[in-house]
């Protein structure tokens, strides 16, 4: 596997921000007043915050509208984002060494841009990334290629050396059948680790593991 270009995920790949996810479905319906009747970090995992609030109105009747809705749950992450959440271990060494590569590099991720780019700038990575493409813009989850398509043709590389790097089962699975080659990464909040090591072509236990992408790197 060569890596010319690299699209990243952000949540469970590059940041260490999972656990907030595995709480806001359900903290932000008991804001509005609604219970939660279902573990809804597993039901909002496969989608986009567009595709939850849209999921919000038809289970819960919640008569918001889809902006109120995901301006309210932003309003909840966005400190979290903007002054707590880090980087996790071997990030900033892995995308430095990719652009000393020539690596093009750019962001796939179901997070709105204010809160990626404001996590990305305080951790000092932010300028690595020639394009943020996230689910909402695209008008597509992860559960479809859309959003790999698009940055596979905003980086101009050919697909068979752009490598997606993720941490989520349905994003990886998307990701191969869509035909990329694909670097999973381990998040502790990812329940099927042996079924993403089975599909992807590299599986790397932490961002530490350079040396598992050596001879990945263009010469």
């Amino acid at each position: 596997m060569r890596i010319c270009g690299a699209i990243f995920d952000v949540d469970g790949t590059l940041l260490d921000s999972m656990s907030i996810w595995d709480t806001i479905g359900e903290t932000y319906l008991r804001s509005i007043g609604y219970e939660p009747k279902e573990n809804l970090n597993e039901v909002f995992k496969n989608m986009s915050l567009r595709q939850a609030a849209r999921y919000y109105q038809t289970e819960y009747d919640v008569t918001l509208g889809i902006e109120q809705i995901m301006d309210g749950v932003n309003a909840m992450l966005e400190r979290y984002y903007r002054f707590e959440v880090l980087l996790k271990p071997g990030a900033a060494e892995l995308l430095a060494r990719l652009r000393e590569s020539g690596v093009k590099l750019c962001i796939a991720t179901a997070t709105d841009r204010y809160l990626v780019e404001a996590a990305l700038e305080r951790c000092g990575v932010l300028s690595c990334f020639g394009e943020i493409f996230t689910c909402n813009e695209v008008g597509h989850g992860k559960d479809e290629p859309d959003i790999f398509e698009a940055a596979l043709r905003f980086l101009g590389t050919e697909k068979a050396e752009t490598v997606v790097f993720d941490d989520a089962f349905y994003a990886v699975k998307t990701a191969k059948e869509a035909g990329f080659p694909v670097a999973a990464v381990y998040d502790r909040h990812e329940k099927n680790s042996e079924e993403i090591r089975a599909l992807a072509d590299l599986y790397l236990e932490d961002l530490t593991q350079l040396d598992k992408l050596g001879s990945c790197f263009p010469a």
